[in-house]
């Protein structure tokens, strides 16, 4: 078979930024391509189903049944996907979870047509998609480091970070947008599965590659009470992959200050900045929508500034303290007297939330075995969602107990202050220089 890793002649990679470094390896420019159409698809969806639930009647109430039902579709299988993407080859994982996800737009989109759109249709829509989601995002990150060689992971992980704001949050978006108010959500709906389904076909394109693991004969084969071996293997890979996280200080360590971090900021972020700008500033939607977008754009340039950088030295402490010291601007937010300022800081957040996020992701490609990169990757995924539902619920009641100022003055200190227990709990400092993971691409200027 081809090697993919193989990289194009060096006088040609010297040209490329080095956060376009990825783009040498073939695999990974169908891999790229594919994300950004999806990404592009899954922003057109998210907007063109809140249409959709409005042309057929339906109000916050609904909206929240169909919302609801795409959360729980993420968390109930969020820790059986890390599972199966070390057990089955993750472009297979990715090529069928793709398809569920098109296949429920086409179906939308059919019946939006048709006028025969009910609300349980877009809520059982919305639950597989988020089955599906719960799925890829295992085996996207347990496959990258088969298709790109280790010194390329943070430019990946850079360009990524900086993909999903930009297209999925913006341009997507945008265009739903546009096309709902020039023609219909059911339109936008089919612009959606359409993007879906060129993804599909790009994503096609990528080299098949093994499971970066060796299974026991007895995980191949059925036979007799094969159904409660398969249950009783599941559960024991996922024991496998929590001693795994419990054993490992940083790993451990982050997790749980990203699991704080996320409780105390989320809910501020998502819940009272919509009403400190209508309530307090006398802002209105279009402002909200400004300071979504400052956020978005801010994540957008952080992931691609530290993708386009080496890998800092000091990795694990960097990292760590980004994510408490960007916390710091919701005192600014609580603050604030003009919707600018909130806007300022909320750039300010997604730039310093984005830019650890690439070293993140790379630091678990790099330096969790192989074997079992899925199931660590659906442990983080499942701490990052679960947690967001419960900070939008508590946010509410602890301003109206305490106030706005006091709740985002604890949003951005408590982060700071459980980065640094981490960073000297878990020994950070000494742990990052025991295991270096800064080189420089080959070939490529630094």
């Amino acid at each position: 078979m081809t090697d993919q890793l193989t990289p194009l002649p060096p006088t040609r990679a010297r040209r490329l930024p080095r956060a376009f470094t990825p783009f040498r390896h073939a695999s990974y420019r169908w891999l790229g391509t594919a994300l950004l159409l999806t990404s592009f698809g899954g922003g057109v969806w998210v907007v063109a189903l809140v249409w959709e639930v409005i042309r057929i009647g339906g109000g916050a109430s609904a909206l929240s049944v169909v919302s609801t039902a795409g959360a729980v579709g993420v968390l109930l299988p969020a820790l059986l996907g890390g599972v199966v993407a070390d057990r089955v080859p993750q472009k297979l994982i990715l090529l069928v979870t793709t398809s569920v996800e098109l296949a429920g737009m086409a179906l939308v989109a059919v019946l939006s047509f048709a006028d025969l759109t009910q609300l349980w249709h877009l809520a059982a829509v919305a639950f597989t998609a988020g089955c599906a989601m719960a799925f890829y995002y295992p085996a996207y990150s347990a496959w990258l480091p088969a298709l790109v060689p280790e010194e390329d992971l943070l430019a990946v992980n850079g360009f990524e970070g900086m993909v999903r704001p930009t297209i999925g949050q913006a341009l997507g978006p945008a265009v739903a947008g546009a096309v709902v108010g020039a023609a219909s959500s059911s339109a936008a709906i089919a612009v959606a599965a359409g993007a879906y389904l060129l993804g599909l076909a790009v994503l096609a394109r990528v080299p098949l590659t093994a499971v970066r693991r060796d299974l026991p004969t007895p995980d191949r084969e059925a036979g007799a009470g094969g159904a409660a071996h398969a249950v009783a293997s599941a559960v024991a890979d996922m024991r496998e992959g929590f001693a795994y996280m419990v054993r490992t200080p940083w790993l451990l360590a982050t997790l749980l200050f990203a699991s704080i971090m996320i409780l105390v900021m989320m809910g501020p972020l998502e819940v009272l900045v919509p009403f400190l700008i209508k309530d307090e500033l006398g802002g209105g939607p279009g402002d909200h929508a400004v300071v979504m977008a400052c956020f978005g754009i801010g994540g957008a340039v952080g992931s691609l500034v530290v993708g386009s950088l080496p890998m800092p030295r000091r990795y694990l402490t960097w990292m760590n303290l980004m994510w408490g010291v960007g916390c710091l601007p919701f005192l600014a937010i609580g603050f604030a007297t003009a919707v600018w300022q909130v806007a300022a800081a909320a750039f300010v957040i997604g730039v310093l939330f984005s830019a650890p996020m690439v070293i993140w992701g790379t630091l678990l490609q790099r330096r969790v075995p192989p074997e079992l990169l899925g199931r660590v990757a659906s442990l983080d995924f499942f701490v990052s969602i679960s947690l967001m539902p419960v900070s939008m619920a508590l946010a509410g009641p602890v301003a109206d107990l305490i106030g706005l100022q006091w709740t985002f003055a604890i949003a951005a200190v408590v982060p700071g202050v459980t980065a640094a227990v981490a960073i000297v709990w878990a020994r950070l400092p000494a742990d990052e220089l025991a295991h270096p993971l800064r080189e420089e691409p080959a070939g490529v200027s630094p």
